[in-house]
């Protein structure tokens, strides 16, 4: 099955590439969760929008993604989250929080897709999250989650 990637998959490809995958792979997973679209040649003019819009938001090069990871080391960040009578969280920490919070204490804004956790953040105190800036660049950004 031929398709057009709308959105970066580990190990098979960029958002704008056109590729080839196995028919249950790209039925049952890349198009319902919209990650590809079927590639035809009306498609096939999208291409350009993709690859603009990635472009965008893509940082650019290696130099340029070593400065906001030294920008984004040397911040101070805390997490806002409601908390209840024993301390413990309502739910936990997602990578929008981090990424509106990073942009609120003055960090560039970064894509919420690109941060991780290393296990689920669910208690108040520090924390570390990796930020996937460019393949070869990751940042670890330090935060503090306290209560509302």
């Amino acid at each position: 099955m031929k398709l057009i990637l709308t959105s970066t998959i580990d190990k098979l490809g960029i958002a704008g590439d056109v590729v080839e995958v196995k028919d249950g792979y790209g039925r049952n997973f890349l198009l319902p969760q919209g990650k590809a679209i079927r590639w035809t040649r009306g498609n096939e003019k999208q291409i350009e929008g993709i690859k603009r819009s990635r472009d965008a938001r893509e940082v650019r090069g290696i130099e340029h993604a070593q400065e906001i990871r030294e920008q984004l080391e040397g911040l101070t960040v805390s997490v806002a989250a409601r908390v209840s009578d024993q301390g413990h969280l309502f739910g936990s920490v997602t990578a929008n929080d981090l990424a509106v919070a990073v942009k609120k204490a003055g960090g560039p804004t970064i894509d919420k897709r690109v941060v991780t956790f290393p296990k689920p953040v669910k208690a108040l105190g520090g924390h570390t999250a990796s930020v996937k800036l460019h393949p070869a660049v990751t940042a670890r950004v330090p935060f503090e989650v306290v209560s509302k």
